[in-house]
């Protein structure tokens, strides 16, 4: 999988960790899960989890919630 880095928001960490949605779970969302635009960045969907997130660099990203879908 190719190396990303995750800037992960107190709410998003929250989340995942009540959720049991580890960083490589967020990570292969991003990768290679769809991606749906939204007003201030994207949402991810891949099995069924989905990150809401925004790119803010090369490999770089803000996660700022994560849901079971």
């Amino acid at each position: 999988m190719r190396s990303i880095r995750l800037k992960i928001t107190k709410h998003g960490s929250d989340k995942m960790l009540w959720l049991g949605i580890t960083e490589e779970h967020v990570k292969k969302a991003i990768l290679q899960g769809a991606k749906f635009k939204q007003t201030d960045g994207y949402l991810a969907k891949y099995a069924y989890i989905a990150v809401a997130y925004k790119k803010i660099g090369k490999d770089h990203y803000k996660i700022k919630t994560v849901f079971i879908d």
